[in-house]
Order: C-alpha cells, then structure tokens, then sequence
C-alpha cells in the first residue's frame, strides 16, 4: 500500500478493534505489499487490511475455521473478536491470532515438508468450493495479454511469459493427481513458533497437484515430500515463476522493488526453459 492508504488502514484497523474492546495504541506493521499485515499492541493481536474491493478474506476466514478444526498447522483467528470480516473507510479486516517468531534462521527442509504434508492431509478432509490452479494461471495469462495493465513489459518478455504460461498450463493440467493446495506456502507464508511451523495466508488456496505447493517452496524440502513426479515438479517451479513474474508488471502492483525483481525473474525463466529444453 502507499504511505497514505498505510495510515487510513491502521486507522480503520485500531478503530475495529476498539470497537471489540480490544487496546490498540500501537501499530507495528509487519508486512506491506497489496495488502498490510499490522501487530496491534497491548492487545497483542495481528490484523489483515485490504482494499474493499479484495474479495478473498471471508474466505480465507472460512477456510482457516475449517482447517484449524482438522488439525491443521494454520495460524488460527483471534479468539477474542467475532470470526467475520469488519469494514470501515474502504477497508476489510481480519484479525489472527499473532505469534512472536521462535527463530530467525531458515526453517529445516525435513519440518518444511514435514508441516506440508500435515497441511495437505488435512485439507484433504475439507469440503469448500474452490477454483482449480488453472484459473489462476489463466489470471495471469490475461494479465500479461493486457497492454494497458502491463504498460512497461516489452513485447519480446510478454510472449516469452504468455507462450510460458499457456504452455505449461496445458502440459500440467490434471497431471499428478488433484486435491486442496494452501496455492502460495512459500517461506514468507510459514512461520516458525512456540507450536510449530504454522501456515498463514490461505485465500490463495486451490486445486491441483502438490508439485505446484512444492514448487513454492525451497527446492530441499521435495527431498522429503515423498511420491513426487521430478518432471511435473520442475514444470510447476517454471509455471509458478511465469505467474508471480507476470503479476510483478501489473501497473497496480505495490510488491516492493518488484520491478527489478520481475526483470530478474525473467532472466530465471529464460534460464530455466533452456536448461529442461522448454525454450
């Protein structure tokens, strides 16, 4: 978010929560991209604020709920405030539970893999209207098909990121066998606490593969994910950084430095196309 969307948000976040009765005199943001994650203190509980017009947070609340009764190593919402989505100034709300880090350093691949495939035993058991991982990949592909959204993406990196996706869309498909997926568990979204590693971010969920969630996280941790397809793994790994390349053009993206980071993330692709002969 901008500087000036940054205080509206904390803004409307302190004001909900004093709404529930809970004291926040202090914000410390923990995460700003196009959305903010925010530690409210004395409370001592983390908010999610998002434009309106973000669809994804009933969701997500309602996908925790059902993960968190399944066992699940998710964060788990605030037990103190009502599990619903709060509105004010053209924000949505959530509030989690927060959780001071235990560690700093990279989390072992052997847990990694280990919380993963918890995460998947259990979503294995939920039941929720989700879209396959296509559909993401087909956002993307409109997104770099779009010149007025992706305005400053020269034209030889658009079809090298449309003809990528379109590609690998169609040779991965319904490969490998699907199931609910956590969408995004990259590093940023685990987080290592006093109760484990706990996956958080969840309104990224979908179908498909688990190589698409391996392909999110470092490449150590499918070491220890057992019964992987070593080919499908390497096409998701390419697919998920066409996606997450593409969106970093998006004129309205606020990822920060993510310009630069697209730029060389590109080069990543190039790369890796000619290395398993994809080019």
């Amino acid at each position: 978010m901008l500087a000036s969307e940054v205080t509206r948000a904390i803004g409307a976040a302190r004001s909900i929560a004093a709404s529930v009765g809970l004291a926040a005199d202090d914000a410390i943001v923990l995460h700003n991209s196009n959305k903010l994650a925010v530690r409210l203190l004395p409370c001592d509980v983390l908010v999610r604020v998002a434009p309106v017009e973000h669809q994804g947070a009933q969701f997500e609340i309602d996908l925790a709920q059902r993960l968190t009764d399944a066992g699940c190593p998710v964060g788990v919402l605030e037990p103190r405030v009502e599990p619903r989505v709060h509105h004010l100034d053209g924000f949505v709300v959530t509030f989690w539970t927060y959780y001071e880090p235990v560690t700093t350093g990279p989390l072992p691949p052997a847990e990694y893999a280990l919380a993963l495939r918890r995460l998947h035993a259990g979503m294995r058991t939920v039941d929720l209207p989700m879209p396959h991982f296509t559909d993401r990949v087909e956002e993307a592909q409109q997104l770099v098909a779009d010149r007025e959204r992706t305005h400053e993406l020269p034209e030889a990196d658009r079809a090298l990121l449309g003809d990528t996706l379109r590609d690998l869309r169609r040779a991965i498909g319904d490969r490998g066998g699907v199931q609910l997926l956590h969408g995004e568990p990259h590093p940023g979204n685990l987080l290592a606490t006093e109760h484990g590693p706990l996956f958080i971010d969840l309104e990224t969920s979908c179908h498909g593969p688990v190589e698409f969630d391996l392909a999110h996280a470092p490449e150590e941790v499918a070491e220890h994910y057992p019964d992987i397809d070593p080919v499908l793994l390497r096409q998701c790994r390419i697919l998920m950084l066409a996606m997450i390349t593409a969106w970093r053009w998006d004129r309205a993206d606020q990822f920060p430095d993510g310009r630069r980071i697209g730029e060389e993330w590109l080069g990543q692709i190039r790369t890796a196309l000619a290395r398993d002969g994809l080019g």
